[in-house]
């Protein structure tokens, strides 16, 4: 009898995951705020992790020393310390496919609002008195038709969002060394040769890279003055990506017109809480319909919840009793 633990309790039930590993694994969910809140019996006897929003660093893993596999029911696994599950013979697998539409979606929803003024607009009218019935003369606001939209990152996310971008009128490029050449044609878009060509040309900037080593603070102050004056910049991908202090300094000079951040660097934000963050909560006039902010929830469907729950333990399965892992992990993966 082997044992996958699912130490965050996302669902009510286990009634799919049980029907999906059937009777050679015994499930096991806890409620845990961290891996530290298990005991080492819990941890001694689990072959399978589940891991949606708990960090597993090495020195947490160690205590799990029957574990074959673990899967990030996610995407992203910055989370999980890959040097140590190699080095131990531990497989890690993700869930690449389960939130790509949403996630693309919510890019395109938070450029598209930035861009028409939606929110520039909203507000001004629920001003008392309200602003005159008339449009707000923003650079923020322009025809997507005249736009530049920059991708960095051409996955299964960002290239489900240059498909979107490219169907709104956009002129599309892209900027991922780690793509094969001609992956930008058969999408009909452009490619930058490197990540200053693409900034220098994308007025609108949308982040769909994964947090590694390599691009974690990507997108500082030196980038971000290389965009075309009133960019807008989109993160729907990791927080780390984008210096949040560069960009407060960017929006208040004007370099950067608006701004749709789903992810910040520490989530949820703790003290001290970046002062772009504070002024956002602090309705700052000067940032008044130009940033929108949402809690990591790009993803979030009933279906993307589905996906995860059902994509997860398919995943899980195929690691442990095969016939083959699927969605590996490399060590050294981007």
């Amino acid at each position: 009898m082997l044992t996958v633990l699912y130490p965050e309790k996302m669902y009510p039930d286990d009634r799919v995951e049980r029907d999906i590993f059937g009777p050679e694994v015994d499930v096991r969910q806890r409620d845990t705020r961290t891996l530290d809140d298990l005991s080492d019996a819990e941890c001694g006897a689990v072959d399978g992790l589940m891991i949606f929003r708990h960090f597993a660093p090495g020195a947490a893993l160690a205590r799990f020393t029957r574990l074959r596999a673990i899967v990030r029911m996610g995407v992203g696994y910055d989370r999980l310390d890959r040097q140590y599950a190699a080095a131990h013979g531990i497989l890690i697998c993700n869930v690449p496919d389960y939130g790509t539409a949403e996630v693309a979606d919510h890019a395109i929803a938070l450029s598209l609002a930035l861009r028409r003024g939606l929110l520039l607009h909203h507000h001004a009218q629920r001003r008392d008195p309200p602003s005159p019935w008339v449009p707000i003369d923003s650079p923020m606001i322009r025809r997507a038709e005249a736009l530049t939209f920059g991708i960095v990152g051409l996955g299964r996310i960002g290239t489900a969002a240059a498909l979107r971008a490219r169907a709104f009128g956009h002129r599309v490029l892209c900027y991922d060394p780690h793509q094969p050449n001609g992956v930008e044609r058969a999408l009909g878009i452009g490619r930058a040769r490197s990540l200053p060509e693409l900034l220098a040309a994308s007025d609108t900037l949308s982040l769909h890279a994964p947090l590694t080593p390599q691009t974690r603070g990507m997108i500082g102050r030196a980038e971000l003055a290389l965009l075309p004056r009133g960019a807008v910049v989109i993160n729907t991908a990791r927080g780390p990506l984008l210096d949040l202090d560069a960009l407060a300094e960017a929006l208040r000079d004007g370099q950067v017109s608006g701004a749709g951040l789903d992810v910040v660097p520490v989530e949820p934000p703790v003290e001290p809480v970046p002062a772009l963050l504070r002024a956002y909560r602090a309705r700052e006039p000067w940032l008044e319909g130009r940033l929108i902010v949402t809690p990591h929830s790009a993803f979030h469907t009933p279906e993307a919840w589905q996906d995860i729950r059902v994509k997860s333990a398919e995943t899980m399965r195929a690691a442990l009793l095969g016939p083959r892992p699927q969605n590996l992990i490399a060590p050294d993966a981007p």
